[in-house]
């Protein structure tokens, strides 16, 4: 049977650190604005152009992509093509970080687009993560995988409609869910991968 990489300690501290670095980013951002209304603007509108604290955030979407990098490297009992999606998001948010919203009431094209492949990316590495054996750690097997994936795809789903509509006042909160779950899913399945591996090889 081959073997399988290993979920190597780098990983483990992107993983984590990135998803907390990430909520008490555009928390501390949001505070720092008053009369920003997170439960109905989007955490874009924290590093649009005509933002107080533009620089602050996009300084933590850059850390994300950092992170998603080391993620990608070092996460070597994903299947290559989930670690080449995660990769991609990190370009991805490096893009909708450069392409910025240029004010509260206007939107950008490139920056939508950035945000939406990050998004979808994000939804369905499990699937492209999935691997066959006894000897794959539960969560990347493929029963476990396509839940993972489906979980992601309709929370991702649920909130572009929120941000595609504008007879609603929950686009910010739906964001923060989303970005909440796709932080959330991924912490347990590399640190679950990481303790089942350390067990086997025990």
């Amino acid at each position: 049977m081959k073997p399988v990489g290993k979920i190597e300690a780098p990983a483990l501290w992107a993983i984590t650190l990135g998803p907390l670095v990430t909520f008490l980013g555009y928390t501390i951002g949001a505070l720092l604005w008053p009369g920003y209304d997170g439960m109905v603007h989007t955490i874009s509108d924290l590093a649009a152009n005509d933002s107080p604290v533009q620089l602050f955030i996009s300084a933590v979407f850059l850390f994300g992509a950092l992170c998603d990098v080391v993620v990608s490297h070092f996460s070597k009992a994903l299947a290559t093509p989930g670690r080449i999606a995660i990769l991609l998001s990190a370009f991805t948010t490096v893009g909708l970080t450069v392409f910025t919203t240029p004010s509260q009431t206007g939107h950008s094209i490139p920056h939508r687009i950035f945000a939406i492949a990050s998004f979808a990316l994000l939804a369905i590495w499990p699937a492209l993560s999935m691997r066959k054996g006894t000897n794959v750690p539960p969560l990347l097997r493929p029963k476990a995988a396509i839940i993972e994936t489906l979980i992601l795809l309709a929370t991702c789903i649920w909130f572009i409609s929120l941000w595609g509509s504008h007879n609603n006042s929950i686009t910010g909160l739906g964001e923060r869910i989303g970005i909440a779950v796709e932080g959330i899913v991924p912490m347990v399945v590399l640190w679950h991968s990481w303790l089942w591996q350390r067990k086997k090889n025990k």
